[in-house]
């Protein structure tokens, strides 16, 4: 396991929760962009098995978070919005090498920090939460990322000798240590 490098400021979730509603609409973009990452997996690495009943169970999960998040906003009278860049996850994507072993090591390694990452945000909004449905929610969600956050890195060690994983995964956890920071707060999951 790993821990981020860098932990969310105590001020990000007060930012993320003064505009509730732009905080659900962004969650529900990364919970729609997090399954079809997952259905991305299948579509490039087919020959690649022992990833594809994890990554479509992945990506249905993701979905189904999706969809929950979805029925808040709709409950709340609003319409969802055409998906914004994540200036977050583009800096991390810089980070993919070329070539196909080490793009398929990158993006397992990276799909698992921003899990993890999500997990703590999506833990620090549960907390704050006052409202108990939100609250459950919230917490249930938390604990998906967390378990997302361990499954690729499992996928990882199918295909990866231990040492490359953690050398790779330290340098990453190193760069989003800092793209994390260059991020301003916003009523957004990153």
């Amino acid at each position: 396991m790993f821990e981020l490098r860098h932990q969310t400021p105590p001020g990000w979730v007060k930012t993320a929760l003064q505009d509730f509603n732009a905080f659900l609409m962004d969650h529900a973009s990364c919970e729609r962009k997090a399954s079809a990452v997952g259905m991305s997996f299948v579509v490039r690495y087919p020959d690649r098995q022992a990833i594809l009943e994890p990554m479509i169970n992945f990506a249905r999960e993701e979905l189904e978070h999706f969809h929950q998040v979805y029925r808040l906003i709709a409950a709340r009278g609003l319409t969802l919005a055409p998906d914004e860049q994540d200036a977050y996850v583009n800096l991390l994507m810089d980070q993919v090498r070329h070539g196909r072993e080490e793009r398929f090591l990158d993006r397992l390694l990276l799909a698992s920090v921003i899990e993890a990452r999500g997990f703590e945000r999506i833990c620090l909004v549960a907390d704050e939460l006052t409202d108990p449905s939100l609250k459950t929610l919230y917490t249930r969600l938390g604990r998906a990322e967390g378990a997302h956050k361990i499954l690729f890195l499992e996928l990882a060690a199918l295909y990866f000798p231990i040492p490359i994983i953690k050398a790779r995964l330290s340098q990453l956890l190193d760069f989003e240590a800092e793209a994390i920071q260059k991020v301003p707060f916003r009523s957004a999951l990153h």
